[in-house]
């Protein structure tokens, strides 16, 4: 871990390094993202196909591709792109995090660059760059974006998913989740830090990034699972984008 990065915030990485050993555990202190990465991962395969023009029933869907995981924590998104056929890289500025993440990928006879470290230490380029659930928890916003976008290739696709900044996830993401029904620890979220969709979309166009699609994904308490939706982005979000064709031409 890069200490005096701009987008690191220390205190963040304390927070979760203290049960980034638990990652893999389902019902443990990250049992929300596993209940909602089937979802997560549905929405990526399908939005990643759609881009690069993929038969997404293929079992190797995303074969070809090199993927970037920006914050990828215990590696719970990185694996199932792996499955797809996808090369793909995940870094995370938690050690405990990718020591984590790397153990389970090697147990699941699996390939993956698992990187400690920040997105503007990279110098590669990648076809799609994804921040999930991370936006919120770095120290510079604007730099953060800068990087995820920079080290996508022109032409690929970026998609970040955070957390609205509304009264409605002040109430479940973070009062109802982390203090009454205790899904995850309290303290892991701090609302003043979660983003509107509109913001974070002028970040990526700022940085040299079209934004094409705002997509919810809601919790359905009588399911027990996340659900996508059009209309209601009030707590959680995905944004894709695709980077400007002309972006490295105009750093020149």
């Amino acid at each position: 871990m890069n200490a005096k990065s701009t987008t690191v915030d220390p205190d963040e990485i304390s927070h979760f390094a203290k049960d980034s050993a638990h990652w893999w555990d389902e019902h443990g202190p990250f049992a929300p993202i596993h209940r909602m990465n089937p979802t997560r991962v549905g929405y990526l395969k399908a939005t990643i196909c759609a881009h690069f023009d993929k038969n997404v029933k293929d079992l190797k869907a995303l074969k070809g591709l090199s993927i970037l995981d920006a914050g990828c924590g215990g590696g719970v998104v990185c694996e199932p792109m792996a499955r797809l056929g996808a090369h793909i890289m995940g870094i995370d500025a938690d050690q405990v995090a990718i020591n984590a993440a790397t153990e389970h990928a090697e147990r699941s006879g699996l390939k993956i660059a698992y990187v400690c470290g920040t997105t503007e230490t990279l110098k590669e380029q990648f076809d799609v760059v994804l921040a999930l659930e991370i936006v919120e928890h770095v120290a510079d916003v604007e730099a953060f974006v800068q990087s995820c976008v920079d080290r996508c290739k022109p032409g690929g696709l970026i998609i970040f998913s955070t957390l609205n900044k509304t009264w409605k996830s002040m109430a479940l993401a973070k009062i109802t989740a982390e203090y009454i029904v205790r899904w995850v620890p309290p303290g892991t979220h701090d609302w003043k830090k979660f983003m509107k969709p509109s913001t974070l979309a002028a970040s990526l166009r700022r940085a040299g990034a079209t934004p094409f699609e705002a997509m919810g994904l809601v919790f359905n308490p009588l399911k027990n699972e996340f659900l996508l939706s059009t209309n209601d982005l009030d707590v959680n979000y995905f944004i894709a984008a695709t980077k400007d064709q002309n972006k490295e031409k105009s750093k020149k």
